[in-house]
């Protein structure tokens, strides 16, 4: 199963750098380079609190990565494949600031 390292220090989600949302969507539909994908489930810790008590696997991290970038070697059928991904942002106030660090593209 899928494990998110998260670098976004102020997502809700985030737990010593790992997400515990129930699940996560990546976006950048047509992305050439990691800059153009985000993370569509950050929520500021400001605005949302901490948000690590979810439902999958008995509060255990978030494990479901939906991508609808098409051009990722990972993305199968709107899943992430990966093992495991990395997010990153600084300093972010929305969910465009955040970069999934793992996109690689596919060789079309």
């Amino acid at each position: 199963m899928s494990k998110i390292n998260c670098g976004v220090a102020n997502c809700s989600h985030n737990n010593d750098n790992t997400c515990f949302a129930n699940i996560i969507n990546v976006g950048g539909k047509s992305a050439k380079k990691n800059d153009d994908t985000c993370c569509a489930t950050f929520m500021d810790v400001k605005l949302y609190s901490k948000l690590t008590n979810n439902i999958n696997d008995k509060g255990n991290e978030c494990n479901a990565i939906t991508c609808n970038v098409g051009t990722c070697t990972y993305n199968a059928d709107n899943l992430c494949n990966a093992e495991s991904i990395d997010v990153n942002g600084d300093s972010v106030n929305l969910y465009t600031e955040t970069d999934c660090c793992t996109f690689k593209p596919d060789k079309q």
